[in-house]
């Protein structure tokens, strides 16, 4: 019978208290995530990507703004710049947050926020309306940032350079057009009589006002009165009919001269607002 290996010879099966003993090595400290801290931490790359957005809508508001403030149109530069800048920041907020469908949701508040903002440049003087191609402007730039915040930077460049140059390039024609003397036939013109008096004959002049325009087939959409600083008062009265004769005009101040109390009368036609 062939010897059997011993247990305490190497090779041997001997016992788990003879076979070496393995160290068991400590576990590696526990790293935090930079999302355990700063939740889902977008990167570097979306870092970048946001602060091109908002580089190339502040050049490009710059250019907008610019030509505003050359004007010296109440919303300059700065205003221009900041309305770009902001729109680009939401949509880019809105499409990291939630991709194209938070951006889509972002961009149509800036459409309908906007409104609110060039409402404030629009001012009514009287029958004229100033500050609508303000407000427009303003729109515009906002939608220049909404396309550099949601990657269409491209898209951003085409619609600055249209936006001046409708703000510039246009300009001559509508010089241009405005220089043209007003045409009953085409134009939609508003005609207004005026009567100079004293304060004391106001009544007996609107009335002889009413009776000669509707003597003359011309009815009265409402009358102004307004105190010209001289102790006299001017009585302002606008036509319904956006065309009028001026033949016939010229003989209802004709008649309204002859009138004692009338010092002055006259007529004037403007565009409709």
């Amino acid at each position: 019978m062939p010897p059997q290996p011993s247990p305490n010879r190497p090779g041997g099966s001997g016992s788990a208290s003879s076979r070496p003993c393995r160290r068991s090595l400590p576990e590696p400290p526990e790293v935090t995530e930079p999302s355990a801290v700063f939740g889902d931490w977008p990167g570097l790359a979306a870092l970048l990507r946001t602060a091109l957005a908002i580089v190339v809508a502040f050049v490009l508001g710059t250019a907008i703004g610019f030509e505003r403030q050359w004007r010296q149109r109440s919303a300059g530069l700065r205003t221009t710049v900041l309305v770009a800048v902001g729109a680009a920041a939401f949509a880019d907020l809105g499409m990291r947050l939630r991709g194209v469908e938070g951006s889509t949701q972002i961009v149509a508040y800036i459409v309908s926020g906007i409104g609110f903002l060039g409402a404030g440049v629009i001012l009514k003087d009287g029958t004229s309306i100033r500050g609508l191609n303000t407000a427009a402007t303003l729109w515009c730039s906002a939608a220049v940032g909404a396309f550099c915040g949601t990657g269409l930077g491209v898209e951003a460049v085409v619609l600055t350079l249209a936006v001046l140059a409708a703000n510039t390039a246009l300009r001559p024609l509508v010089n241009w057009v405005n220089r043209r003397p007003i045409i009953s036939d085409v134009t939609e013109a508003q005609y207004q009589v005026h009567v100079i008096c004293r304060p004391e004959d106001v009544g007996d002049v609107r009335d002889l006002l009413e009776v000669e325009l509707a003597r003359a087939n011309y009815p009265i959409r409402d009358v102004e009165t307004q105190n010209t600083g001289e102790d006299l008062i001017e009585l302002e009265a606008t036509l319904v009919p956006t065309s009028a004769a001026p033949d016939e005009l010229d003989a209802v101040v004709t008649a309204l001269e002859r009138a004692s109390q009338v010092r002055t009368a006259t007529w004037t036609v403007g565009t409709t607002a």
